[in-house]
């Protein structure tokens, strides 16, 4: 299991006029000894692996502080799952993630905190405000672009870039 290798990755946060908030979270993995794969075939194994990594992303979050109008929320996972594309040694792990925010009408603000780092493989992470909400401001460390009619957030990081410390999105509603 030491030689699996992350290599990539991709999140989807949906955000809806309620606030709730679905984080979708894929990590693409090369693993040449193909332990994920055999894990498919042992329930209870695959049962405590899924276990451990959903505990282990759940440390991750709690070491974030997310803010959505000055009040702090708490994303929780929700499930992980475990699939190939196309090839045992190309695994990858796909995290829901939830969290239920204040928003109001006009303008909100997500703050998420957490430590600075560099990234170890290439990331794109896609946030969809709902139809007519708007992306006002964006301040983070990684690149970004405001797609769509101004409601879908693009950013992404390349391996060797610096990460994290404070992310802060302004979204009108």
């Amino acid at each position: 299991m030491a030689d699996i290798v992350p290599v990539h990755a991709q999140g989807f946060f949906t955000v809806s006029r309620r606030g709730e908030v679905y984080e979708i979270l894929v990590f693409d993995y090369y693993d040449p000894d193909e332990y994920y794969a055999r894990l498919l075939h042992r329930p209870l194994d695959y049962e405590r692996e899924m276990a451990r990594l959903a505990a282990n992303m759940q440390e991750e979050l709690d070491g974030e502080r997310v803010i959505v109008n000055g009040r702090t929320v708490r994303p929780r996972v929700q499930a992980v799952g475990l699939e190939h594309r196309g090839s045992p040694d190309s695994p990858y792990l796909t995290f829901i993630i939830y969290f239920k925010a204040p928003l109001r009408r006009g303008l909100n603000i997500y703050e998420n905190i957490y430590e600075e780092s560099v990234a170890e493989y290439d990331y794109e992470v896609y946030w969809m405000f709902p139809p007519r909400a708007r992306v006002v401001e964006v301040e983070m460390e990684t690149e970004y672009e405001v797609l769509g009619n101004g409601n879908i957030l693009l950013l992404w990081a390349r391996r060797g870039d610096r990460v994290g410390g404070s992310e802060k999105i302004v979204f009108e509603l």
